[in-house]
């Protein structure tokens, strides 16, 4: 079946005699039109059903009202609520969002990335995926004149906006925490160290182990136990050791700590008791299990919010060399039953 021809101000100019610079006027209300000739138009295009095209009407006022959303998981809680946090303030100022998922692959997020500059979007939203190795692509958003926000995992050599949580501190609390309820030798699972988040999240975990003159031992703490599946592989491995850890904090993320608690529990662990177990991100399911989950909430609504709230708050400079700025959201730990030793004793 054969589509049909999108209706445009030059059909309805023809179809009245009048010329489309007339038609137009009438349309957007905008210029001197008689009022006769303006009801006709407005008549005749409600007939044809014409349809504005808004893209084409922004553009040639040097704007989309769109904005670019990328991150690595749509289906994944944090990422899915800082979206929702975006499109609560866009949808107040009238702007659309387009939103694209890297499944953390460079190679897709450069697509995405690429496919939005030429949607002529006005703001590009990222969170870089775990398979990033350069960010040339991010730089031309930047040379291309449109503004570039990034969050939570951001290149951090490029001056832009960013919106990120303190990881660091976040570790550091969860660490001191599962030392306080008597947990000695506490395992690391780690994300990938080209990672700016995975990074900080060591340092938080180094530092409070010397504050407590805790010696790191470097055969507990695993690289990439980052899903669930390697949260899993890294934690049978780690309680098969003659010493096994008795706490493990997933700093990569709740599937990776919900991995270990599977784990453990087919492996005859009592948790809290004999392993503590620590997450990241307080996915919905972390209240659910049993036990539930200790965890870490980023309050991703709010730093989508935040996200949104810079872009209109710099909306109104031209120039889109920014100075960079940096807006630092604090997580807050949340103590549940997996790490929660002492209430068991």
């Amino acid at each position: 079946m054969k589509s049909k021809k999108r209706v445009t101000i030059y059909d309805i100019a023809q179809r009245l005699n009048v010329t489309a610079s007339t038609v137009s006027r009438a349309l957007s209300n905008n210029g001197y039109v008689n009022e006769a000739t303006k009801q006709l138009v407005l008549k005749t295009a409600a007939e044809l059903n014409y349809k504005r095209n808004t893209l084409a009407s922004n553009l040639r006022m040097g704007q989309t009202q769109t904005i670019g959303v990328v991150v690595p998981r749509i289906n994944q809680n944090f990422f899915s609520n800082v979206i929702a946090g975006i499109e609560a303030i866009t949808y107040q100022k009238g702007y659309n969002l387009i939103i694209c998922q890297s499944d953390e692959l460079h190679e897709k997020e450069v697509k995405c990335v690429n496919t939005l500059i030429n949607q002529h979007v006005d703001c590009i939203v990222i969170s870089v995926s775990a398979d990033s190795y350069n960010y040339d692509h991010l730089q031309n958003v930047l040379d291309q004149g449109i503004r570039l926000i990034q969050f939570d995992r951001v290149a951090e050599e490029l001056e832009t906006l960013k919106v990120i949580n303190d990881n660091e501190q976040a570790s550091f609390e969860a660490i001191c925490h599962l030392i306080g309820q008597g947990y000695k030798k506490i395992a690391l699972l780690e994300g990938p160290q080209n990672l700016n988040i995975f990074r900080q999240r060591k340092i938080g975990y180094l530092r409070a182990l010397e504050k407590f003159n805790i010696l790191v031992d470097e055969t507990i703490v695993v690289e990439n136990a980052w899903t669930k599946e390697l949260g899993a592989e890294a934690t049978r491995k780690l309680l098969s050791l003659r010493t096994p850890p008795d706490a493990i904090f997933a700093s990569t993320s709740d599937f990776s700590a919900l991995g270990v608690l599977e784990v453990a529990t087919a492996m005859g662990f009592k948790v809290p008791t004999q392993l503590g177990i620590c997450g990241y991100s307080n996915e919905a399911f972390t209240e659910i299990t049993s036990p539930s989950i200790t965890t870490i909430d980023q309050f991703s609504v709010n730093m989508g919010t935040a996200v949104a709230n810079l872009y209109f708050d710099e909306l109104g400079n031209k120039d889109t060399s920014v100075t960079p700025k940096t807006i630092s959201i604090k997580p807050e730990l949340i103590v549940r039953a997996s790490s929660s030793k002492k209430s068991q004793v």
